[in-house]
């Protein structure tokens, strides 16, 4: 990374009680919960290719690759200054051998993700954390960066969803996590190419409505949907549950 570019970075930040130290982008989206979570639904023996498809700074790939010493990590994402960034955080954290970095647009038409290099049915395991905002729905940031990062009309989360079905193996795995209000749209898009559909509401307290769903899905399963018992957050004197604080501090995975 250049010295301006490191200029234009906070941090590093440790996730996961250190096991992984990221720098991010200054004036971009910020990792947080969203990417905790998501990098802890990863299977916990899980040692084969995994896609993080939106990656940002990398944070979810580098954690799962670096809780799994057999797993390979793909960090996707159309951002070059987010791709630079997942690059040195690979490095920094003694991952490159095992991290690859590509810039790719999953709502490019499927020969374009090709040519940029997207094999389909390359992947066991796809994680991804799309932009959550529908567009025309919300005020966007006049930052470009940070409103591609946040902002995704609903028929491209159709077609985000479908690009990331497209990598996986049969019977490989996609979970991402959104906004409880995406559900539909999201289970229109995983209709006819997966089964085994699992949702896991995330509630900031055990008393309050969920605010985030993390949705987990077997690509080629003729399974039923299943609804999982919530996820809690906070207490009641908005402590860490102890199973959020196991997730934040890398020490367990998510119970699907």
């Amino acid at each position: 990374m250049t010295d301006a570019a490191a200029q234009t970075t906070v941090g590093p930040h440790a996730f996961f009680g250190g096991l992984i130290h990221v720098r991010e982008a200054a004036d971009g989206h910020r990792a947080g919960t969203d990417a905790v979570l998501l990098a802890a639904s990863a299977p916990q023996d899980f040692a084969g290719r995994l896609v993080d498809a939106g990656t940002g700074s990398g944070v979810v790939g580098l954690a799962v690759a670096a809780r799994r010493p057999e797993a390979r990590a793909l960090l996707l994402d159309i951002d070059p200054v987010a791709l630079a960034l997942a690059a040195a955080n690979a490095a920094d954290n003694g991952l490159a051998d095992r991290v690859e970095v590509r810039a790719a647009d999953l709502l490019a038409p499927a020969r374009d993700r090709a040519a940029a290099g997207l094999v389909e049915r390359s992947a066991e395991l796809v994680l991804t954390n799309p932009p959550f905002h529908p567009a025309g729905r919300v005020r966007v940031s006049p930052d470009a960066r940070r409103a591609g990062a946040h902002v995704l009309a609903d028929d491209d989360l159709v077609r985000w969803v479908r690009a990331c079905g497209a990598l996986l193996v049969p019977k490989g795995e996609l979970v991402m996590i959104h906004r409880p209000e995406a559900l539909a749209t999201i289970l229109e898009a995983l209709a006819g190419t997966f089964g085994a559909v699992a949702v896991l509401p995330v509630h900031p307290r055990a008393d309050r409505p969920a605010v985030r769903v993390l949705v987990k899905a077997v690509k080629g399963s003729r399974a039923p949907l299943s609804l999982r018992p919530g996820f809690v957050l906070q207490d009641a004197a908005g402590r860490p549950t102890p199973e959020a604080d196991a997730a934040a501090r890398g020490r367990a995975s998510l119970a699907w």
